[in-house]
Protein backbone atom coordinates (compact mmCIF):
# COMPACT_ATOMS: atom_id res chain seq x y z
CA UNK A 1 0.00 0.00 0.00
CA UNK A 2 2.84 2.43 0.72
CA UNK A 3 4.25 1.98 -2.79
CA UNK A 4 1.25 3.81 -4.29
CA UNK A 5 1.63 6.88 -2.08
CA UNK A 6 4.46 9.12 -3.23
CA UNK A 7 5.48 12.59 -2.20
CA UNK A 8 8.21 14.90 -3.35
CA UNK A 9 10.67 13.77 -5.99
CA UNK A 10 10.13 10.67 -8.09
CA UNK A 11 11.00 7.50 -6.21
CA UNK A 12 10.88 9.17 -2.80
CA UNK A 13 8.50 7.32 -0.47
CA UNK A 14 6.16 9.02 2.01
CA UNK A 15 7.52 9.37 5.55
CA UNK A 16 6.00 11.06 8.60
CA UNK A 17 8.62 12.05 11.16
CA UNK A 18 10.95 9.33 9.89
CA UNK A 19 8.38 6.52 9.79
CA UNK A 20 6.87 4.97 6.67
CA UNK A 21 3.12 4.65 6.24
CA UNK A 22 3.22 0.90 6.91
CA UNK A 23 5.13 1.44 10.17
CA UNK A 24 2.64 4.11 11.26
CA UNK A 25 -0.35 1.88 10.56
CA UNK A 26 1.15 -0.97 12.61
CA UNK A 27 1.84 1.25 15.65
CA UNK A 28 -0.49 1.47 18.63
CA UNK A 29 -2.44 4.68 19.15
CA UNK A 30 -0.16 5.65 22.06
CA UNK A 31 2.94 5.39 19.85
CA UNK A 32 1.34 7.43 17.06
CA UNK A 33 0.22 10.12 19.52
CA UNK A 34 3.86 10.74 20.49
CA UNK A 35 4.61 11.70 16.87
CA UNK A 36 1.70 14.14 16.42
CA UNK A 37 1.93 17.92 16.90
CA UNK A 38 1.26 19.28 20.39
CA UNK A 39 -2.38 20.36 19.91
CA UNK A 40 -3.46 17.02 18.41
CA UNK A 41 -1.42 15.11 20.99
CA UNK A 42 -3.09 17.01 23.83
CA UNK A 43 -6.61 16.47 22.48
CA UNK A 44 -6.05 12.71 22.22
CA UNK A 45 -4.24 12.26 25.55
CA UNK A 46 -7.02 14.13 27.39
CA UNK A 47 -9.35 11.46 26.08
CA UNK A 48 -11.44 11.11 23.00
CA UNK A 49 -15.13 11.68 23.60
CA UNK A 50 -17.74 9.03 22.86
CA UNK A 51 -18.41 10.49 19.39
CA UNK A 52 -14.73 10.42 18.46
CA UNK A 53 -14.34 6.90 19.83
CA UNK A 54 -17.27 5.78 17.68
CA UNK A 55 -15.75 7.43 14.59
CA UNK A 56 -12.42 5.74 15.30
CA UNK A 57 -14.10 2.32 15.64
CA UNK A 58 -16.05 2.90 12.42
CA UNK A 59 -12.85 3.83 10.59
CA UNK A 60 -11.06 0.74 11.94
CA UNK A 61 -13.87 -1.51 10.74
CA UNK A 62 -13.87 -0.09 7.19
CA UNK A 63 -11.74 -1.26 4.30
CA UNK A 64 -10.19 1.66 2.33
CA UNK A 65 -11.30 0.15 -0.99
CA UNK A 66 -14.97 -0.01 0.12
CA UNK A 67 -15.51 3.62 1.20
CA UNK A 68 -15.30 5.14 -2.27
CA UNK A 69 -19.06 4.85 -2.78
CA UNK A 70 -20.07 4.93 0.88
CA UNK A 71 -18.10 7.56 2.84
CA UNK A 72 -18.16 7.86 6.62
CA UNK A 73 -20.42 10.81 7.53
CA UNK A 74 -19.35 12.94 10.46
CA UNK A 75 -19.80 16.33 12.10
CA UNK A 76 -16.46 15.96 13.92
CA UNK A 77 -14.31 18.56 12.18
CA UNK A 78 -11.92 18.54 15.16
CA UNK A 79 -10.94 14.87 14.84
CA UNK A 80 -7.18 14.52 14.27
CA UNK A 81 -6.32 12.46 11.20
CA UNK A 82 -4.55 9.26 12.23
CA UNK A 83 -2.65 6.78 10.02
CA UNK A 84 -5.62 4.39 10.28
CA UNK A 85 -7.69 6.88 8.24
CA UNK A 86 -5.42 6.86 5.18
CA UNK A 87 -7.31 5.73 2.11
CA UNK A 88 -10.75 6.25 3.67
CA UNK A 89 -13.29 8.77 2.46
CA UNK A 90 -15.15 10.94 4.97
CA UNK A 91 -18.13 13.22 4.44
CA UNK A 92 -17.39 16.16 6.73
CA UNK A 93 -20.16 18.60 7.62
CA UNK A 94 -19.26 22.23 6.94
CA UNK A 95 -22.36 23.80 8.50
CA UNK A 96 -24.38 23.62 5.31
CA UNK A 97 -23.68 20.29 3.62
CA UNK A 98 -21.51 17.22 3.81
CA UNK A 99 -18.33 17.52 1.71
CA UNK A 100 -16.17 14.54 0.75
CA UNK A 101 -12.61 14.32 2.02
CA UNK A 102 -10.38 11.49 0.84
CA UNK A 103 -7.61 11.06 3.38
CA UNK A 104 -4.10 10.98 1.91
CA UNK A 105 -0.90 10.22 3.87
CA UNK A 106 0.16 13.88 3.81
CA UNK A 107 -2.91 14.76 5.91
CA UNK A 108 -1.72 12.86 8.99
CA UNK A 109 -1.54 15.17 12.00
CA UNK A 110 -4.10 17.66 10.68
CA UNK A 111 -7.80 17.92 11.52
CA UNK A 112 -10.62 16.69 9.27
CA UNK A 113 -12.16 20.15 9.16
CA UNK A 114 -9.04 21.75 7.69
CA UNK A 115 -9.76 20.30 4.29
CA UNK A 116 -13.21 21.82 3.77
CA UNK A 117 -13.76 25.39 4.85
CA UNK A 118 -16.97 26.51 6.50
CA UNK A 119 -17.06 29.86 4.73
CA UNK A 120 -17.63 30.32 1.03
CA UNK A 121 -16.56 33.21 -1.14
CA UNK A 122 -19.01 36.09 -1.43
CA UNK A 123 -19.64 37.82 -4.74
CA UNK A 124 -21.65 40.96 -4.20
CA UNK A 125 -24.02 42.23 -6.85
CA UNK A 126 -25.05 45.78 -7.51
CA UNK A 127 -26.71 47.84 -4.83
CA UNK A 128 -30.48 47.99 -5.05
CA UNK A 129 -32.66 51.05 -4.97
CA UNK A 130 -32.57 52.58 -1.52
CA UNK A 131 -29.43 50.69 -0.53
CA UNK A 132 -27.35 53.87 -0.39
CA UNK A 133 -28.15 57.56 -0.37
CA UNK A 134 -26.93 58.04 -3.92
CA UNK A 135 -29.05 55.23 -5.33
CA UNK A 136 -32.22 57.25 -4.74
CA UNK A 137 -31.47 59.22 -7.86
CA UNK A 138 -30.77 56.30 -10.19
CA UNK A 139 -33.32 56.31 -13.02
CA UNK A 140 -35.38 53.14 -13.32
CA UNK A 141 -35.11 53.06 -17.13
Amino acid sequence: MSSEYRIGREGEEFAYRGHSLDELQEMDLDEVVELLPARQRRSITRGLGPEKEKLLETARSRDPEETGDDPIRTHLRDMPILPEFVGLTFSVYNGHSFERVRVEPEMIGHYLGEFHLTRSTVSHGQAGIGATRSSKFVPLK
